[in-house]
């Protein structure tokens, strides 16, 4: 495969003399398969040599060690350019340098490809069997320890910012101070699950004789009451408006189509839209099939005609060529499967592209829009709940609150007639 994109003989050679000779081998020949373009070989084989030597002369006896070493040589590289970087270039240029580094590693090191973050847990230092104890005694699954990752990082790079450190005299005032920062970025829901996290944190730390007072029993989550917020829908004009937007000459704009019919027509949500595969279309009997809903059950849905179009003219004309069966993929190598987080994405993006003002867009704003039309419709609770997938009747509840289309019409009078 080497010889496929390096024409002289030497270079090969050279290539394949290294102490990364062979992983880096089998990573172009990667690339390849991905359908990435041979100028992405010719940028990132250099940098993976010189990663092998810098890993090599840091002490690396064997690859299981490599990735200790993948921080400290992108650090290494950018000193190297010798240029001025804002901060948004420094992390950009950084990503360009680590991301070839971290999928040679996950071709070599199944362990590293199957950890959920390449980056050593929070206060791994300080307190190393906090994740296990999660894990282990509490039975957390990966996809939950996401969340300690993210918050605890947090807290420990406020710590740094200010100047401390965890340790066994760790104030109130500190946590508190951190919290509040916290919450001016995030809604209700995330103060709580941060002050939950915290609280589970600290309680470990008092529970080792890490600290000798448990703060948590002083942390005090937000009430959150339950009905209190209005879902954020936007009217049927507004969805027209988006759609229109949506540029289909191109393949992600096709692609992107399918994707806002899909989660408007059926109020599906972002991960269920993303894991929806070419065995979930029956183009026979006009269905479409989602399978693993949040309720724990699967649905059928009639194939639509306008979401049938999109979904014919995206795999005739916008899917790249690959062997997943997913149906939505990247649109540039490799060619992955699309994750819930980027249709969410997508969705907040042409919402915004279209000039629509609405609190905090994405995919969950076009399921509420499609529920809230249902409900104007007149069918009742548990038909709605039952196509939209709602765990409870309360979540189908909410939207009884107001009738939007009701209000509109207020809105736009002159308020005499309700007088």
């Amino acid at each position: 495969m080497l010889n496929r994109y390096f024409i002289r003989p030497t270079t090969v050679d050279r290539i394949r003399a290294s102490w990364l000779g062979e992983p880096i081998e089998h990573y172009v020949s990667w690339l390849g398969e991905q359908g990435y373009a041979a100028r992405n070989v010719f940028i990132r084989v250099p940098i993976l040599l010189r990663f092998g030597e810098f890993a090599k002369e840091g002490g690396a006896k064997s690859w299981e060690e490599l990735p200790f070493h993948v921080e400290s040589f992108v650090e290494a590289w950018l000193r190297r350019q010798r240029q001025e970087y804002s901060e948004r270039q420094r992390q950009a240029a950084a990503r360009g340098v680590r991301n070839p580094i971290q999928q040679l590693l996950r071709l070599v090191l199944p362990q590293y490809g199957n950890s959920q973050t390449d980056l050593p847990d929070p206060f791994a230092d300080a307190v190393p069997g906090f994740f296990n104890f999660l894990r282990q005694e509490r039975g957390l699954r990966e996809a939950t320890l996401v969340q300690y990752r993210h918050y605890l990082g947090q807290l420990q790079d406020y710590l740094h910012g200010v100047g401390r450190t965890l340790s066994s005299d760790l104030s109130l005032t500190t946590v508190s101070a951190f919290i509040t920062e916290c919450g001016v970025g995030i809604n209700k829901r995330s103060v709580q699950s941060l002050c939950s996290i915290l609280k589970v944190f600290f309680r470990y730390l008092f529970r080792v004789g890490f600290m000798a007072r448990d703060l948590a029993k002083a942390i005090e989550s937000p009430r959150r009451y339950s009905f209190s917020n209005l879902p954020r829908s936007i009217s049927w004009s507004e969805v027209r408006k988006m759609l229109e937007t949506v540029d289909r000459r191109s393949m992600v704009g096709k692609r992107d189509y399918a994707i806002l019919l899909l989660l408007v027509n059926y109020g599906l949500r972002a991960r269920e839209v993303a894991a929806l595969s070419l065995d979930d279309i029956d183009w026979k009997r006009d269905r479409i099939y989602v399978r693993g809903r949040k309720a724990g059950h699967s649905a059928i849905y009639p194939l639509a005609p306008t979401v049938g179009e999109a979904l014919l003219a995206y795999l005739q004309q916008g899917r790249p060529k690959t062997k997943r069966r997913a149906l939505f993929i990247n649109a540039r190598a490799p060619y992955a499967q699309l994750s819930g987080v980027a249709v969410s994405l997508r969705a907040k993006w042409h919402i915004r592209k279209a000039g629509i003002e609405v609190h905090r867009p994405g995919s969950h704003t076009l399921r509420h829009t499609c529920v809230q039309r249902l409900v104007d419709s007149g069918l009742s609770f548990k038909t709605i709940g039952d196509f939209v997938g709602h765990r409870t009747p309360d979540a189908t509840r909410i939207y009884a609150k107001v009738k939007i289309e009701a209000l509109r019409e207020v809105a736009l009078g002159n308020g005499e007639e309700v007088l």
